[in-house]
């Protein structure tokens, strides 16, 4: 029998909270009850040592109800004016409500781009990390204001599993409106089963799946079961829970009905894996035998240990890393464009600055966006 996963043993985790979980659709308010007690559960694993990330649903809802517009679908201006006076609403909200916990919040909204899109990726990831190690906690929403119909990600169940990935996070909590996967929509037959593990997403899994049960939501099951296939492919695990009860990450914990999905992998594996098997490099960048060394000890890599770089790559790209010998020694996401990278060649990192005139990375290539040979 396959043992289930503690939530102690996670470091970084990511919630997810739903539009119908903190908006009281009749009043177009937040449910400050139930708020305050998720921020007392967030509170707990931060205390606990753990990186918090919140990927949190609601500017339109909220937006809405301030703008007296209709119930039902928006047109798509109405649903960026929507989202443009509820982001107000909603950063304010959980900065407060973290802040009574002697947590500090930090806004970032997203696109569609901006984890797809190395570049943007790079940004964010660097963005989120920085916070974190503040230990603050990044309350994440999609840019409902400058997203379109054709950009954006509809939900944020996906949304929240590329910010997973993209955060490194070893765990997604999906609060939901249903207590986990079942083996048939429990609204429609009511002999349906809940299904308490997943160790891998197939397509009888996929089958399974139902529509979206409320009108203030844009996710469903099948939404839902596309999130776990990119989180456990980026070697994070998921679970799906009951958000509507109080505390419900405690409620995880204590053993409450949900459903796991399984990851064989970890984080740092699958990324690595990425990098080395899906990305086509753009360039090369020649290192020297002390900085090759390096490398395999697990340091990043350095200016000081470039000997040339080849090829018209962008700050984001995946280059080639090559040793004195010219053999291919792996891979890696560059932090520099090829012109500014030409420039830092053998240089300090102290001389950043100076080089390009502007402070820059200290690292070339970081060891976390790196894939050495013979890794994973």
């Amino acid at each position: 029998m396959t043992t289930l996963p503690t939530l102690s043993s996670f470091r970084r985790v990511v919630v997810k909270v739903g539009s119908s979980l903190l908006v009281d659709q009749a009043r177009g308010a937040v449910k400050r009850a139930w708020l305050s007690a998720l921020a007392d559960d967030i509170a707990g694993l931060h205390s606990e040592g753990k990186d918090v990330l919140v990927v949190s649903s609601g500017s339109i809802a909220l937006g809405r109800a301030v703008l007296k517009l209709p119930r039902g679908a928006l047109k798509l201006e109405d649903s960026q004016a929507a989202a443009a006076v509820g982001q107000i609403a909603l950063a304010r909200t959980w900065s407060k409500v973290l802040s009574d916990r002697g947590i500090t919040a930090g806004q970032i909204l997203v696109t569609l781009h901006d984890t797809e899109e190395r570049r943007r990726y790079l940004n964010a990831r660097e963005t989120l990390a920085r916070l974190m190690a503040y230990r603050a906690v990044p309350v994440i929403n999609e840019n409902d204001t400058v997203a379109t119909s054709e950009i954006r990600y509809g939900d944020n169940d996906r949304l929240a599993a590329r910010v997973a990935t993209m955060a490194s996070a070893d765990l997604l909590v999906l609060l939901s409106d249903i207590d986990g996967l079942y083996t048939a929509p429990p609204h429609l037959d009511p002999a349906a089963k809940l299904i308490p593990v997943v160790p891998r997403v197939t397509a009888e899994v996929e089958a399974m799946a139902g529509g979206a049960a409320s009108e203030f939501s844009r996710g469903g099951m099948t939404t839902k079961i596309e999130a776990a296939k990119i989180t456990t492919t980026g070697g994070a695990h998921m679970v799906i829970a009951d958000g509507r009860v109080d505390h419900p990450i405690r409620r995880i914990a204590a053993g409450a009905n949900c459903t796991w999905f399984l990851t064989p992998s970890n984080p740092v594996t699958a990324r690595k894996k990425w990098i080395a098997g899906s990305l086509e490099p753009r360039g090369t960048v020649h290192v020297d035998a002390g900085a090759a060394r390096a490398l395999f000890s697990g340091r990043s890599l350095l200016p000081a240990g470039v000997t040339r770089v080849e090829g018209a790559f962008e700050r984001g790209d995946c280059v080639l890393l090559r040793d004195a010998t010219g053999g291919e020694i792996g891979r890696g996401l560059v932090a520099y464009d090829a012109g500014e990278a030409a420039q830092l060649v053998g240089r300090k990192s102290g001389d950043i600055e100076a080089l390009l005139g502007v402070p820059g990375r200290a690292e070339m290539i970081h060891r976390d966006d790196m894939a050495l040979a013979g890794e994973g």
